[in-house]
């Protein structure tokens, strides 16, 4: 069975954006590219929500996203992509399919498939829908050196305890702290 796994930047107070869905704060030297680099042999799908989907697809095909690491931009534009959204009709992303049926029952077609893991960008409102329902496998959270105050948080509407065991530690260029979890 497919793994789903959470692969996030956050701020230290747990957020994922500024209040206007600002991400300028992150902190990504190169090792967080290398770091980054071995997880596309793993991964055969990307999860989105409609927001994070729209960000990713105009950054990623645009004329910006080579100068980021053309290995990347490969990565991104040619992994299968799955959006949810009640508000899209069509995705035009090579290679995206939209789904607009219920998150968990969905997920769980998906983790069911053949193929690689799966991994999710982004997208909090997805990620707090798949922890609460109890879907997610990993949690590979960039701890970014800062505090915004307010913005959008990592997990919302949360209404169970989720216990997690740490499962792996790593300090980045700039401060950065990736930790890794697993459900206990």
């Amino acid at each position: 069975m497919r793994k789903i796994i959470v692969s996030n930047m956050m701020t230290l107070d747990s957020l994922v954006a500024g209040p206007n869905g600002e991400i300028d704060w992150f902190v990504a030297g190169d090792d967080f590219f290398e770091d980054m680099s071995g997880v596309y042999e793993r991964i055969g799908t990307i999860l989105f929500g409609r927001i994070t989907y729209e960000g990713m697809e105009r950054f990623w095909t645009g004329a910006d996203a080579d100068a980021v690491d053309p290995a990347i931009t490969e990565y991104m534009n040619k992994t299968a992509k799955v959006v949810f959204s009640r508000t899209l009709d069509q995705v035009t992303w090579h290679n995206t399919r939209l789904m607009k049926g219920e998150i968990g029952d969905e997920v769980t077609k998906l983790k069911q498939e053949p193929g690689k893991d799966i991994i999710i960008y982004g997208s909090s409102t997805i990620v707090s829908q798949l922890t609460q329902l109890g879907l997610i496998d990993e949690y590979w959270l960039f701890i970014n050196p800062v505090i915004l105050g307010s913005g959008t948080p990592e997990f919302s509407g949360i209404t169970r305890q989720v216990n997690l065991r740490l499962s792996g530690v790593k300090t980045l260029q700039g401060g950065t702290v990736r930790l890794m979890y697993e459900p206990a």
